[in-house]
C-alpha cells in the first residue's frame, strides 16, 4: 500500500516531538465490554487513553496471548480496531460529546505486531468538518519504530442513532483515575 498524503503530513509534523516525554491533558473515560477500552471484557485490551497537550490522544497498551494470529504475532484485525479506537477518540480532544461510525479505514502493517509487550497508541485529528471527522493513528514499540498505521474517515452521528442513551451512561462512562501525567 502507498502512503497516502495525510501519513506523510503525520510522520512529517509529529514523529519528531514522539522522541520526547509528552504531557497528558486529561484520561478519557474506558466502557465495561469494548473489547479494546472495556475493563469488564476478559479478553479486551483494557487500554487506557489520555488526551496530550498537542491535541494527540495516546495509549500504553499491550495486546495478550490470546490476541494471536500465527504465533508471536497479533491478529490484523485486532490491530485495526485499536487503530480505529484511536482514531474516534482523537476528536474527543475537541468535541467532547461527538461519536461516529467508521466509514473507512485503510490500514498498513509495517512490522509483526508482538503481544505480552507494552506498545503506545496514537490518534491525530487530520481534518474535521460538521459530519466527518478524518483521522491518522499509530501504533509503536518502545524504540517508537512504526509497527502499524491507518488513515480513518468516519461518519459523525448523535449517539442516539448509533446507541440508546442508556449505553452512555450506564456501559461507555467508566473512568478509573490514575497518576498518569506523561507519555514518553
Amino acid at each position: 500500500m502507498k502512503k497516502t498524503k495525510y501519513m506523510l503530513k503525520f510522520e512529517k509534523d509529529f514523529f519528531c516531538d514522539i522522541l520526547y516525554t509528552m504531557k497528558v491533558t486529561k484520561k478519557q473515560c474506558n466502557s465495561k465490554m469494548c473489547i479494546v477500552c472495556g475493563l469488564e471484557n476478559e479478553l479486551g485490551l483494557k487500554a487506557p487513553f489520555y488526551e496530550m497537550h498537542d491535541g494527540s490522544v495516546m495509549s500504553i497498551f499491550q495486546f495478550k496471548e490470546e490476541h494471536q494470529s500465527y504465533p508471536l504475532r497479533v491478529h490484523g484485525g485486532l490491530i485495526t480496531a485499536m487503530l480505529d479506537e484511536l482514531g474516534l477518540r482523537c476528536l474527543w480532544t475537541i468535541e467532547q460529546n461527538s461519536y461516529g461510525v467508521t466509514i473507512e479505514i485503510t490500514t498498513k502493517f509495517r512490522k509483526p505486531v508482538p503481544y505480552n509487550i507494552k506498545l503506545k497508541g496514537i490518534g491525530k485529528v487530520v481534518s474535521n468538518t460538521k459530519r466527518f471527522l478524518h483521522s491518522y493513528a499509530c501504533i509503536l514499540d518502545k524504540e517508537n519504530n512504526i509497527l502499524a498505521e491507518a488513515d480513518i474517515k468516519y461518519l459523525k452521528m448523535s449517539t442516539s442513532k448509533i446507541v440508546s442513551n442508556d449505553f452512555i451512561d450506564d456501559e461507555h462512562n467508566v473512568y478509573v483515575k490514575d497518576n498518569v501525567t506523561d507519555i514518553q
